[in-house]
C-alpha cells in the first residue's frame, strides 16, 4: 500500500455531497499530496457513483464503466496524472480495471466502482486494509521473535568467551 496517506478529517455541520465526498476521498487516502494540484478528486468518486447507479437501472454494466480521459477530465487533471493517481485507488480496491466493445466494435478500457454501491466498494477497500494490517502484526510478532532469539545469541556467545 504505497503512497497512501490516511488524514483524519472531518465534516462540518450538514455537509452537502460535495463536502463529504471529499472529506472521504482525503480520509483514505485519495487526495493528491501537493496541496493545490486538484481539488476535484472527489468528482471522480461522485461520478463513478452515478455511473453505477445508471449501469444497474438500465440493466446495463458497461454504462458503470469510466475511461482515465473521462477521470481526468472529472477530476480537472491531465489524463497522465490520473493514471498516476489510478495506482492508488486500484491499490486500495475501490475500483476495478474493466472492458468491453462498443457499438463499432471497438475495446474500451475503463475503470468502474469495485461494487454495486460506493459502501461496496468501501467494504472492499476495508477488506484489503485490514488485510495489509494483519500482515504488518504478523511481521511485527516475527521481529520481536528475531529481536529476543538475536539478544539471547549474543549473550550466549559473550558468555563464551574467556577474559
Amino acid at each position: 500500500m504505497k503512497n497512501i496517506i490516511l488524514n483524519d478529517v472531518e465534516p462540518g455541520i450538514n455537509p452537502d455531497s460535495e463536502e463529504l465526498s471529499r472529506i472521504i476521498i482525503e480520509r483514505i487516502g485519495l487526495m493528491p499530496k501537493k496541496k493545490g494540484s486538484t481539488e476535484k478528486m472527489n468528482q471522480v468518486l461522485l461520478q463513478l457513483y452515478e455511473k453505477s447507479k445508471a449501469a444497474n437501472r438500465e440493466k446495463n454494466p458497461t454504462l458503470a464503466i469510466m475511461t482515465v480521459e473521462e477521470m481526468a477530465l472529472y477530476a480537472g487533471i491531465t489524463r497522465q496524472t490520473m493514471y498516476d493517481y489510478l495506482k492508488r485507488w486500484l491499490t486500495l480496491n475501490i475500483i476495478i480495471k474493466n472492458s468491453f466493445i462498443d457499438r463499432n466494435n471497438k475495446v474500451v478500457i475503463g475503470y468502474r466502482l469495485n461494487g454495486a454501491t460506493l459502501e461496496n466498494a468501501f467494504e472492499k477497500c476495508q477488506v484489503r486494509v485490514k488485510n495489509n494490517l494483519e500482515q504488518t502484526r504478523k511481521f511485527i510478532v516475527e521481529l520481536q521473535r528475531i529481536v529476543k532469539n538475536e539478544k539471547i545469541k549474543q549473550s550466549a556467545v559473550s558468555e563464551h568467551i574467556p577474559d
